[in-house]
Formats: C-alpha cells, sequence, structure tokens
C-alpha cells in the first residue's frame, strides 16, 4: 500500500550495496498515467521532486540521492503516461508495421527496455514499482517483470517484496494473512517473491517468519523485519542487522564471511556519526514551516529532510512547527513568538500568500532568521516594497493583474548562453524554469560567505521571476540587495538584507541537493543562526 516505505526500502538497498563496494543505478516505475508529478496537487502525490536535468519526478527520486549520493536522471524516471505517449507516436510513425498495439508485447517490451537500459554499466539496478499490488494500473508492470525473470534467469533478477504485517492489540499479535494474500496474488500472476521485507511495530519472532516461509514459498532467512524506526536515516543499518544486504547477496551467488565483514564496517563508518547527530543531539532547536501544504508533511519532504541536515550539522536536534499560512494572523503571530527561524517555502498561486507575507515581516521585524524558497523570495521582495518600500499595491502577476507587478511573468532568458523562451499559454510543465541553472554571487554579501565561491548551481522550479528590469529604484528604496543574479544578469536569484542579522532567500530549491552527509550550506548556516538566535 501507498506510504509503505518501498522508496525508502529501494534507497536503503542501494546504499547498502554500495558499502559492499558495488556500483549502482536506481529507478522507478509509476503506474499512473500522468506523464510526470507536475501537475499533480501535493496532496495528491506529495513533494515533486526536481533532476539537475530538470525533470519533474517522484518524491522517492529524492530518498535515492539522500541515500545514495547518485544524481538520477529523466532516464530513471517512468510512468504509464510516458510509456503510451511513447508508443502512440511510435505506432502513428508506422514503426509496428501494421501490427495491432497491445500491451502485450509492445507495453511491456518498453518497461523492459526502461529496466534493463545502462545495466552494462552498474553492478546493480533497482527498481521500485510504485502502487499496490492488483492495482489495474499496475498489472503490465507486474507482468514484464514475470518476463524479465524468465529472459534474465532468476540468478540475475531478484524480487523484493514490501509487505505490511499489521499489529492487533487487543490479542497482542502481528497478523500475517494480509501478506500471505498479497504474496498468492502476486503468485497468481506468476511473480514470486525471493524476500519478504516484513514492514512492522512489533518484532518478529521465529514462529512468524516460519509461517511466512511456509505459505508464501520463501526461505526463512528471506524473510526479513522492517521495524518501525524514529528517523529514516537510522533505517539502513537496521535493515543491515535485519539481514536484507545479505539475502540479496546470497541470491546472486556474491556473499562471502570477508564482505560481510567488510559491510559492517563500511556501514558503520558511513551511518554511524548521522545516527549518532540523530539520537543523542547536544541542543534543540524550533523552526516554523509558514507553507500552504503543511497538513502532508510529504509535500515538503525533501524540505523538512534538509531542515534535519541542517541540524545534523551542528550536532542539534530540530522540531518544525508546521504553521498553517492561512490561519488568523493573530494566532500565526503567537506561533512564531516561540521559534528561532522562520522558513516560507515554495508552492503556486494566492493561497496562504498574504499569511506567508505575514510571517516575513514578522521575521523581519523581530530580527529573527529568516530564510525563503522559491515563491519565499518572491513574497519576501514584496513585503519589503509593500513595507520598506512604501508600495502598497506591489504583489505578483501570480495573484493579480492589478498593482505594481514587482514580481512578473517573463517570457525570455538565457541557459548557457541560449536564448529560452516562454509562452503564458502553453501546457504548464513548459511555462515553468526547471532544473539546474547557474548563479552568479557578490563578493562580500551574505550569500558569498555561506557558499564561499563566486558561482553556484541551483535546482529550480518556477513560473514567475522578480522583475528587476522595472523596479530597481524601488527595491533599493525597499534595501534589498540581488546578492546572487542568472548568468545573463537578468534574473535575481538570492535576495537578502542588510540590516538584519540572518534575511536571505533563494529563487532555486536548495533542498533537493541536501544531503545528510554533506548538509547544503544555506540550511546549515540557516540552522547555525536559529541557534544562535535561541541562546540569546
Amino acid at each position: 500500500m501507498s506510504s509503505l516505505g518501498k522508496g525508502i526500502a529501494s534507497a536503503s538497498i542501494g546504499t547498502l550495496l554500495q558499502a559492499r563496494g558495488y556500483s549502482i543505478r536506481m529507478k522507478k516505475l509509476d503506474p499512473y498515467i500522468n506523464v510526470d508529478p507536475g501537475t499533480m496537487s501535493p496532496y495528491r502525490h506529495g513533494e515533486v521532486f526536481v533532476m539537475e536535468d530538470g525533470c519533474e519526478a517522484d518524491l522517492d527520486f529524492g530518498h535515492y540521492e539522500r541515500f545514495t549520493g547518485l544524481q538520477c536522471t529523466a532516464n530513471d524516471s517512468l510512468t504509464t503516461g510516458k510509456i503510451y505517449e511513447k508508443v502512440l507516436l511510435q505506432e502513428r510513425r508506422g514503426d509496428y508495421l501494421g501490427s495491432d498495439v497491445q500491451v502485450i508485447p509492445h507495453i511491456t517490451n518498453e518497461i523492459k527496455n526502461f529496466i534493463t537500459a545502462g545495466h552494462e554499466y552498474v553492478d546493480f539496478t533497482i527498481c521500485e514499482i510504485g502502487g499496490t499490488v492488483g492495482d489495474i494500473e499496475g498489472l503490465p508492470y507486474i507482468e514484464a517483470i514475470r518476463q524479465l525473470k524468465i529472459e534474465l534467469g532468476s540468478a540475475k533478477v531478484a524480487c523484493v517484496h514490501l509487505t505490511y504485517l499489521p499489529y492487533m492489540k487487543t490479542s497482542e499479535e502481528l497478523k500475517t494473512k494480509p501478506t500471505q494474500h498479497s504474496v498468492k496474488l502476486l503468485q497468481s500472476m506468476g511473480v514470486q517473491p525471493d524476500i519478504i521485507l516484513c514492514r512492522c511495530e512489533k518484532e518478529v519472532n521465529y514462529d512468524i517468519k516460519a509461517k511466512l516461509s511456509m505459505f508464501c514459498n520463501v526461505k526463512k532467512e528471506n524473510v526479513v523485519e522492517a521495524l518501525d524506526a524514529e528517523n529514516i536515516y537510522l533505517i539502513p543499518h537496521r535493515y543491515h542487522l535485519s539481514g536484507l544486504d545479505r539475502c540479496i547477496c546470497v541470491h546472486f551467488g556474491l556473499e562471502t564471511e570477508e564482505q560481510e565483514k567488510l559491510a559492517e564496517m563500511k556501514i558503520r563508518e558511513k551511518w554511524s556519526s548521522v545516527e549518532h547527530a540523530i539520537s543523542t543531539p547536544s541542543k534543540t532547536v524550533k523552526i516554523a514551516v509558514v507553507g500552504k501544504y503543511t497538513k502532508l508533511k510529504d509535500a515538503y519532504i525533501s524540505l523538512s529532510q534538509a531542515i534535519c541536515h541542517g541540524g545534523i550539522a551542528h550536532d542539534a536536534g530540530i522540531e518544525i512547527d508546521w504553521v498553517d499560512a492561512t490561519m488568523d494572523q493573530r494566532d500565526l503571530e503567537s506561533r512564531l513568538r516561540a521559534v528561532s527561524g522562520i522558513l516560507v517555502p515554495g508552492g503556486f498561486d494566492v493561497g496562504g500568500a498574504e499569511g506567508k507575507i505575514v510571517a516575513i515581516k514578522f521575521a523581519r521585524e523581530k530580527r529573527i532568521p529568516f530564510f525563503g524558497i522559491c515563491l519565499g523570495l518572491q513574497l519576501a521582495v514584496i513585503e519589503s516594497c509593500r513595507n520598506v518600500g512604501g508600495a502598497i499595491n506591489a504583489t505578483s502577476r501570480e495573484f493579480s493583474d492589478v498593482g505594481e507587478m514587482v514580481i512578473d511573468f517573463m517570457d525570455k532568458w538565457k541557459l548557457n548562453g541560449v536564448v529560452e523562451a516562454r509562452d503564458p499559454s502553453g501546457a504548464k510543465g513548459g511555462t515553468m524554469r526547471l532544473g539546474s541553472y547557474l548563479c552568479k554571487i557578490s563578493i562580500g554579501t551574505l550569500a558569498h560567505r555561506i557558499y564561499a565561491t563566486t558561482e553556484i548551481t541551483e535546482r529550480h522550479r518556477h513560473r514567475f521571476e522578480v522583475n528587476i528590469k522595472k523596479y530597481k529604484e524601488l527595491f533599493d528604496k525597499a534595501g534589498l540587495e540581488f546578492s546572487g543574479m542568472s548568468s545573463d544578469g537578468l534574473l535575481p536569484e538570492i535576495v537578502e538584507r542588510h540590516d538584519h542579522p540572518f534575511f536571505i532567500a533563494t529563487q532555486a530549491h536548495p533542498e533537493f541537493k541536501s544531503h545528510p552527509f554533506a548538509p547544503h550550506p544555506l540550511f546549515s548556516n540557516f540552522i547555525k543562526a536559529a541557534i544562535d538566535y535561541s541562546i540569546g
């Protein structure tokens, strides 16, 4: 079922195999018919993760990159929409030579081609299939796996089934029947799991493992416990202790006693410092995230993880207060008085915008460390223009057609010296600036102190820009300094205020590039400023 942890399980398998010295590639197969999640509501699908190449993908790619250090690409993300789009284009070109186009073999062949593409360059390709066993959308993927196991041989393919063992409090026992039915459904489709990964809140004892082994046709040692964890970064080591990576290596005939000792050493070496920082922080700091989608934490999963990484960098535990930007202003300000840092994240449309502006004004006036991301930068510009620059009707084209459009739709900009254009009436995804862009930073600014360089690249996902060409004088009057600019000098990328101890916002999404082993400098410095604020 959804939210069971398939993405984290896949990422954990990846990092465990890396610790054993193997090269890996991570891929995700999503059964939904959308071409990508770019136009889906975060409440329906969670965060949209943006890769370096601008591909909008499932949030699980964030887990893949954070756990393994890989940089995934559009070639690692497949949806049913992409498959059908490709197959139908080929059919229109006449590529099938008069054949009737069917799910088998045409759709399943495309799935298999996606899975095996580039396999010769790595030791392992790890593929996560989204959705739930039995969903009608997922049937072609299960069929493709069945075929692939025949074509490559069972010695080349391992099927790991992540399943849920519910705990019945009244009888104080874990129930195996849902897993038995799930496996039988898979078997009816011709797929036999090699390993069953049992997500549970209580320990799986020998009797339960034996029962699952018998009724699911899996070796007892391949029934692996996946206990709930307080933090996702504790999971890889726990999976290792449960024997997951050992089961995989034994399946492929790769396990040796020497390799097992090396794996234990490497895993401890990689994860122990992160585990220590999470389990026994020397201090705690409270951060307010003032956003639109605060009722679903998956909508801001990369953001929450990047804040956590900032805490790891300073041996600090992080308490995040998820503040709904649409709440009453007095209640909002009351919540903000109890925090040591205020972060306004990205988002779309006017919903909650005025509440976010209230939060930014509160941070500016009370001198609380402030960090704005994407829309957070645009709202910081609007707030300063209104309340410092005197332009009370300053707004964004995204919110209104009336007022001073300090944030507007820019139809042209340069990327690597090439002019790119956007059409406001075009497809939604086509009107956005997506992926990695170069930013030039001014020396002597807060941004320069944070990044310690004059050129950076960050990932973007936005439609509107700061209109510096028309409103430069207003921005100067409002006390705004654009310390980071696009490579052509036309588009503001980073804004800060000199009359504030820590006030910075970026048009990019730095959360997508933060890792537990390499916290992003913006988040690390923001948390440091919040710690300093909390101790006075």
